[in-house]
């Protein structure tokens, strides 16, 4: 044994480099950030979609459309929907409480019974908004329509 084959017991030593401790760590001086340049100063973080000073896409690409702000949005919710929860429960009064506890809806929408499909069965619907046809179809067979 001599002191060329001298090593520290595993475990005992760090692995990770020791950046910005001078120079004969190896790692001083520039600390491993390279000359110059934002990415070399402290402090610098990439912003996201930046493009070394290149116009980013996000600003050259237009905008387009319009979006309302004021805009409803609705569960659309057809009569044939409709039909087949009461062949499977046999109800007569469709509300929300009945289409959430179904696992149609969710407690917090808006209900729209649109005219897909048929419908042969007397019943009172309770929804937000109704469409010509569906209400057509409910009225003629002596259903009940409700808006909440």
């Amino acid at each position: 044994m001599n002191l060329s084959n001298l090593q520290p017991a595993p475990g005992s030593t760090k692995s990770e480099k020791r950046i910005g401790r001078g120079q004969g760590s190896g790692h001083g001086g520039t600390s491993t950030r390279g000359h110059k340049g934002a990415k070399s100063r402290s402090g610098y973080s990439k912003k996201i979609g930046f493009e070394g000073g290149q116009m980013p896409l996000q600003r050259v690409v237009p905008k387009s459309g319009f979006k309302n702000i004021n805009r409803i949005e609705y569960k659309a919710i057809n009569l044939d929907v409709l039909q087949h929860l009461i062949d499977k429960k046999n109800i007569t009064v469709i509300d929300l409480t009945t289409l959430v506890e179904a696992g149609i809806a969710s407690k917090n929408d808006k209900i729209k019974i649109l005219g897909g499909g048929t419908l042969n069965a007397k019943i009172n619907v309770k929804a937000h908004a109704f469409s010509k046809s569906a209400k057509e179809a409910i009225e003629k067979l002596q259903g009940i329509i409700e808006i909440l």
